[in-house]
């Protein structure tokens, strides 16, 4: 299991759960949402069993990767939220190891163009009133290998376990990138954009089952993918995008 003894000394303000195994860290920090749990509130797994990403995805989470949700209190939007998580991961992981991510829109950090990181922001409602929001994050920091049918997308940070930081330490900066701008969103747009790349290039997506093309022009400050079809410019709020190959 990796080390998280740190974490305690390293966010000595903050609530925070450290569980060998679970289902969900999201669910688990939904269901303590839901019990009245403080914001800020930090739970941490070295595994998870049923981890998900978007579009319903299982997100495969074995141990050797950090899985982390955060329990946030009040109406924050959901394309904000997750546009700075995928920055403070970048900020973080650029901090303390060197190495530079790119972000493929809309929440996946890319090493060399693999996933090394995925995000899920949920909601959590009393009726028409908004409770909070889970900022779920799991990053690929040093699983030696990953089932075949992943391998050629995704990778680790450090498959040979030789990481200049420790779980913990990654785990409290990426908590602090978040934490501490959460009151300036959406100020740290400019960087996602400039990390962003998916934009000015062509693109193809899925909606409702039909495939479309266009070229990605820019994202805007909710997270949205402002597209040009040609015949109009959109706005894709959700769903699958590639980056098509050029043409010569």
């Amino acid at each position: 299991m990796p080390d998280y003894s740190q974490l305690s000394a390293l966010l000595p303000d903050v609530p925070v759960c450290i569980l060998p195994e679970t289902a969900s860290t999201n669910s688990d920090a939904r269901a303590l949402l839901l019990r009245g749990g403080a914001h800020g509130s930090l739970v941490v797994a070295a595994r998870q069993t049923s981890g998900r990403g978007r579009m319903g995805r299982a997100f495969c989470s074995e141990e050797g990767g950090l899985y982390m949700s955060l329990l946030l209190r009040g109406a924050w939007p959901a394309g904000q939220l997750t546009t700075l998580c995928a920055v403070a991961v970048c900020r973080a992981v650029e901090r303390l190891t060197q190495l530079h991510l790119d972000i493929k829109w809309v929440n996946d950090a890319q090493l060399d163009g693999k996933k090394v990181c995925g995000i899920l922001c949920e909601g959590a409602w009393s009726g028409a009133h908004p409770l909070g929001m889970v900022a779920g994050i799991g990053i690929n920091l040093s699983q030696p290998s990953f089932p075949p049918e992943l391998a050629y997308i995704v990778r680790s940070l450090y498959p040979k376990g030789d990481a200049p930081c420790t779980h913990a330490q990654l785990c409290a900066s990426v908590y602090r990138e978040i934490i501490d701008n959460l009151s300036a969103m959406p100020a740290h747009m400019p960087e996602y954009r400039a990390r962003c790349v998916t934009l000015h290039r062509p693109i193809k997506w899925q909606q409702e089952g039909v495939c479309h093309s266009g070229y990605a022009l820019d994202v805007d400050d909710d997270g949205g993918l402002i597209v040009d079809t040609l015949q109009e410019q959109i706005t894709i709020s959700a769903g699958e995008v590639s980056v098509r190959p050029a043409q010569n």
